[in-house]
């Protein structure tokens, strides 16, 4: 394959691609926002429409989310190639307005929401195939494409789960476009991910007047602190599983026993049956407690409620030989590609046992989350490197030929 071709084209495309991140980046799209939302999947499927795909929404499961969005280009007998991002970001309209957080390019820098998680993930596929178009046309058309955008991948959305894995059953490859990441001069690329798991405790005790008959009282917040620390010491730093107190509140006024108390934790992991471990022991921190009242023995009640699991992403064969497609392409263009693992979520949680599965293939930035700036730079927001787009472009349009040459055996058309 002429990767200059890649390159000039990638090089052609790119002011084109950055003026429809500028468009999404100015529509607030929090994902508490369905409108905005739906709106910057409308800006995606106009940007995709020109290559020939046809657009599908799908309500989500809860009703005052997003739409998710299908984006097809079918190819009768072609290997199918899932390609994952999401619309939706963490930050509230009145947050980005208090903040000034807006597009903003510095240099190098784009600054503003979503410019790299992950409406510059979107940009990036976009620009991958219209490389493949111009530079690989018979690739292109070869391919039974399949995007797949979640409207509220922020908050997890176990619905696009379903739709992405129903979508992509027997697909050749599924590549997911959260942002990249460079290590030195290496280009990194997510293998694996921890899987994380929400869980309610709640307390019930009994409540007394503090002054007069502090004896007949079952404290439900002592019971619900003695919980807690239990639940963080599930943590195992040596084989990678954390529990995080999130949030706990109880009681109404201090001449009262608490009757009743409640938290959330989460826990992530990244072995499986770390994670299984890890669950059946903070699930097991239900029962009797040990906080009574002094009268007459009665006890605090602890109940534990799983709320949400997302399945860790392990290492696996199927994503090492994807990989190694991308380190292939690398090392043709002279580059170093490496593995990475991450503790945070993304959609290739759902998707990595169902077919190889490759994550981190947007562009390069930092700060995701985060829309403060202060004057001493302590605090930066959020922004993608615009020089990474071309590199990153051209990388995965070659190493994802790589790949589906290897599985098909074959190179169509004279230069591939």
């Amino acid at each position: 394959m002429n990767t200059a071709r890649l390159w000039e084209e990638a090089e052609a495309q790119l002011p084109g691609a950055l003026e429809w991140l500028r468009r999404m980046v100015e529509c607030n799209s929090f994902s508490g926002n369905a409108e905005g939302v739906n709106a910057v999947g409308t800006l995606t499927a106009a940007m995709f429409e020109p290559l020939g795909f046809r657009a599908e929404r799908v309500r989500p499961a809860e009703p005052n989310r997003g739409d998710h969005w299908v984006l097809a280009r079918p190819a009768r007998g072609g290997p199918r190639v899932g390609l994952v991002s999401h619309l939706d970001t963490v930050f509230p309209p009145e947050e980005e307005q208090r903040n000034g957080f807006r597009w903003c390019r510095e240099g190098d820098r784009i600054y503003g929401p979503g410019t790299v998680d992950n409406k510059g993930g979107t940009v990036a596929m976009f620009l991958m195939l219209q490389v493949l178009r111009r530079g690989a046309p018979e690739w292109f058309e070869r391919v039974d494409w399949t995007l797949l955008f979640n409207g509220a991948e922020e908050v997890l959305s176990p619905d696009f789960g379903r739709l992405a894995r129903g979508r992509l059953a027997g697909a050749a490859a599924a590549l997911v476009f959260e942002g990249g990441q460079r290590r030195g001069e290496a280009w990194t690329l997510v293998t694996s991910r921890k899987g994380r798991a929400v869980f309610r405790i709640r307390v019930e005790g009994r409540g007394a007047h503090a002054g007069t008959r502090p004896e007949r009282g079952a404290n439900a917040v002592v019971q619900l602190a003695e919980t807690v620390l239990r639940a963080a010491r599930v943590t195992d730093w040596e084989r990678s599983r954390s529990v995080n107190v999130g949030w706990i509140r109880g009681g109404t006024a201090v001449n009262r026993v608490p009757e009743e108390a409640e938290a959330e934790v989460e826990m992530r992991a990244l072995d499986p049956a770390v994670f299984a471990e890890g669950k059946a022991a903070l699930l097991a921190l239900a029962g009797i407690g040990g906080v009574r009242a002094r009268a007459d023995g009665h006890p605090c009640r602890v109940c534990v409620d799983l709320l949400q699991e997302m399945p860790p992403w392990p290492d696996q064969e199927s994503t090492e030989r994807l990989f190694r497609s991308w380190e292939t392409a690398g090392h043709e263009l002279g580059w170093a590609v490496e593995r990475e693992t991450r503790g945070g979520l993304s959609d290739a949680n759902y998707l990595w046992d169902l077919v190889p599965t490759l994550d981190g293939l947007g562009p390069v930035g930092d700060n995701a989350h985060c829309s403060e700036r202060s004057p001493d730079g302590s605090k930066e927001p959020e922004y993608v490197l615009a020089g990474s787009f071309v590199p990153k472009t051209v990388l995965n349009a070659l190493a994802l030929v790589r790949w589906l040459e290897a599985q098909q055996g074959v190179r169509p058309g004279r230069g591939c």
